[in-house]
């Protein structure tokens, strides 16, 4: 044997496409030489092999001892079919209820619910006992290849991630958020404001649009310096639209990249149907997104944005940031910092109205503290301790990114909750199947703020196992806002009541829900509708129009 064929063979994976592309290559050499006149024969052989390849997962690959339905420990085709149908929650949700806290979704990704353990596990700094384990890196084959070929803060490797965040994280600080509270009051009283405007008919107005236009008219104001006029307009910019359909192509490009055989698929149905609308989408956000960089480098501004602080950190090699790095963390600001915010007004106020004692005993403690909109300020809706509850509720319920965040396993595998892993495995907590499982929480499908408020009846409820932000040193950068102190004791545990918990996004719903519900009591224009199950999931949750009839308050 050569030593290029046996180099060829030490580097040999079966199940990666390279493996399964020389696999079937080899298979149909052979036999086209011995049969050249029998093409039959080539179809039995590929046949064969992914006969051998589906008994090898179940049977003899190393995650056999960990628990799932067959075809899907067999195949990834069940996991891909649901991830591209938009049904993906449901079905884990239902694995976790049947098979428990680990399940094998397909075969090289396992889910986890025992989120005390799974998260420092997975997620948590290499530390302590964590010191000599390796670092879960993100999970690259669910991302599309950056378009100008520069990964974002979000999927970089553990150095560039590093100085990224140091570059960008003053522009999330306390001290930042405070400056910027002027700007998010104005367009939390425009929002006021314009519904007010928009509710005077009595037609039914759509909520959730309301507050998409909100957040996404502050974010671009934050990084660019200008908004997009969502609010003043009464419309989705053309921008928005983009973002929609670029964070629906996410998965479904993951999908086409980890198995080919989708990837075929769509090539095919392509030639009868366009399927590529949504990665032209792509293209032409982040074509917009880099020229409204530009625009904000030429430009001189006292204000503070999130460009003002990444330009301060130019200077330091261990924080500068490229102009491609620009761009491509730009796209996370705009979606990160708009659509998940808006998803979770729009469930918490969905979930509010549909249990009327629980929207009741919100809406007086806001209207007796305050007498005026002025008064409502990032300060005092700081102590409102139901509304923040009622938003912690809504995160759990509801979380706004509801599948899992995937890491991948390093060199020599790893325990986690108690499981051992290989190494190459993609793992995650599944947020939403987490939150919902009786394991972790009493009453789980019930929407009950008072569970975060020391009600006796949930005392027992594994509040460790919720972190809507993910969790360790790549968590979401908002999380910088500190919690009134009891209630941080209560609502993520003493060990944590000291430390920076909430965001930009936290200030921004607080606001918001605090002044809307301050202005103008709520109805719900269908109540017998179910706004949250009739969702998909598309990365984040594909949500209908939220209608709601608007009375002002009268006082």
């Amino acid at each position: 044997m050569t030593l290029a064929v046996r180099g060829l063979l030490a580097d040999f994976q079966p199940y990666s496409l390279e493996g399964v592309t020389l696999s079937i290559g080899l298979l149909l050499s052979f036999v086209s030489r011995l049969q050249s006149s029998y093409n039959a024969a080539n179809f039995v052989w590929v046949a064969l092999y992914f006969v051998h390849t589906f008994v090898y997962n179940v049977f003899f690959h190393p995650l056999r001892h960990i628990p799932g339905p067959l075809l899907a420990r067999g195949s990834g085709i069940p996991y891909a079919l649901r991830v591209r149908n938009g049904t993906i929650v449901p079905w884990v949700q239902e694995l976790h209820q049947k098979y428990g806290d680990a399940v094998r979704l397909a075969p090289s990704d396992v889910s986890f619910i025992s989120g005390e353990t799974a998260w420092p596990d997975i997620y948590g700094f290499r530390t302590g006992k964590y010191r000599n384990t390796g670092a879960y890196l993100k999970d690259r084959t669910w991302f599309p290849k950056p378009l100008n070929g520069v990964w974002s803060i979000i999927q970089s490797d553990e150095e560039d991630h590093s100085r990224m965040r140091r570059n960008v994280s003053q522009a999330f600080s306390e001290k930042a958020l405070r400056q910027q509270e002027a700007l998010l009051q104005g367009y939390v009283d425009l929002l006021v404001h314009r519904l007010g405007e928009v509710g005077e008919d009595s037609e039914p107005v759509d909520i959730m649009r309301w507050y998409n236009y909100t957040t996404f008219d502050i974010i671009t104001d934050l990084s660019f310096g200008e908004p997009l006029y969502c609010l003043r307009d009464n419309a989705y910019h053309v921008w928005v639209n983009l973002i929609f359909k670029s964070i629906r192509s996410t998965s479904l490009t993951a999908i086409r990249k980890k198995y080919v055989l989708f990837d075929c698929i769509d090539k095919l149905k392509n030639l009868f149907e366009d399927t590529t609308a949504p990665q032209r989408a792509r293209k032409q956000f982040f074509d917009m997104a880099s020229e409204k960089v530009t625009k904000r480098l030429e430009k001189e501004t006292d204000r503070p944005d999130f460009f003002s602080f990444i330009l301060k950190n130019q200077d330091a090699e261990t924080k500068a940031l490229s102009r491609d790095e620009m761009d491509s963390n730009a796209i996370i600001f705009l979606i990160a910092g708009s659509e998940t915010t808006a998803t979770t007004l729009s469930g918490t106020t969905y979930l509010l109205l549909k249990h009327p004692d629980k929207y009741t005993k919100l809406v007086h403690e806001i209207r007796s503290r305050f007498s005026s909109l002025s008064e409502i300020t990032m300060e005092e809706v700081n102590k409102l301790n139901y509304l923040i509850a009622c938003l912690q509720e809504g995160l759990r319920y509801y979380p706004p990114v509801p599948t899992g965040f995937p890491r991948v396993v390093p060199r020599g595998g790893n325990q986690i909750s108690g499981h051992y892993i290989p190494e190459g495995t993609s793992v995650y907590v599944s947020q939403h199947a987490t939150n919902h499982s009786m394991r972790n929480f009493k009453d789980p499908d019930v929407y009950v703020p008072e569970r975060w408020l020391g009600d006796e009846k949930y005392v027992n409820d594994n509040r460790d196992a919720m972190n809507p932000f993910s969790f360790g040193p790549r968590n979401c950068l908002g999380k910088k806002y500190v919690l009134p102190s009891p209630l941080a004791d209560i609502i993520i545990g003493r060990r944590f009541a000291n430390s920076h918990l909430s965001s930009l996004a936290y200030a921004e719903m607080r606001l918001i829900l605090a002044k809307v519900l301050f202005k103008y009591d709520l109805v719900l224009s269908n109540k017998t509708q179910d706004w949250i199950e009739e969702q998909r999931v598309f990365t984040l949750w594909e949500k209908p129009s939220l209608m709601v009839h608007l009375r002002p308050v009268q006082r």
